[in-house]
């Protein structure tokens, strides 16, 4: 698969998740908003389905159009690594940013929202730039601070209503991804591998 494929499905991983989040909330509101007790459920056995569900799930459609477009433009961020890379970012993301939540939260409370994968995307690119040492990913994660770090930095101050948890592990969860899918230090510098001591003594004169 050659980088624009790869990059394509990328895209397209991100733009049908957030298919799924509308057909979700159009089905949500039909039904009341029924499905919204399919969100975490901190230390509900029967919670920790919402790390799957959650995501898709949103209070309203304002809560929908909010995460949206960060989702969207974050994603796409990462998703031009490729597919298999946005899709292990969300998936640690996810689990990381549930987990927490499941765990810390205050119990009889749901969390849904895709805010926290929103966070993760967010830290996930701010960090990979400390990781890989790149130029183009830190000036990447540089413009992601500015744009989005009053926001980001605001969503964790905790306040009635908002989930402060699933924003916080979120992002914890996007650190945790920079960290675990860094490259190799062979890998940051293709091309630089030196011939071992032997073999260039082997063909001094």
């Amino acid at each position: 698969m050659n980088v624009t494929t790869d990059r394509r499905n990328g895209l397209l991983f991100v733009g049908a998740m957030a298919a799924v989040m509308w057909v979700v909330e159009v089905i949500n509101a039909l039904d009341h908003y029924a499905l919204d007790s399919g969100g975490i459920r901190p230390r509900a056995t029967d919670g920790l389905d919402g790390i799957v569900f959650a995501p898709f799930l949103h209070a309203s459609w304002g809560h929908l159009v909010g995460n949206t477009i960060p989702f969207l433009v974050l994603g796409a961020v990462v998703a031009l690594s490729g597919l298999a890379r946005v899709a292990l970012v969300t998936i640690i993301v996810a689990v990381v940013g549930g987990l927490g939540t499941w765990l810390v939260a205050p119990s009889n409370t749901i969390h849904l929202g895709a805010s926290g994968v929103v966070f993760g995307y967010a830290a996930y690119l701010v960090a990979r730039g400390f990781s890989t040492r790149r130029a183009l990913h830190l000036v990447t994660g540089a413009l992601v601070a500015v744009v989005w770090g009053t926001t980001l930095l605001s969503g964790l101050v905790p306040r009635d209503g908002i989930s402060w948890q699933g924003h916080l592990f979120g992002a914890i969860g996007g650190i945790v991804a920079a960290i675990v899918l860094a490259p190799k230090p062979a890998e940051r510098t293709p091309g630089a591998e030196r011939q071992p001591r032997s073999s260039v003594a082997s063909i001094r004169p």
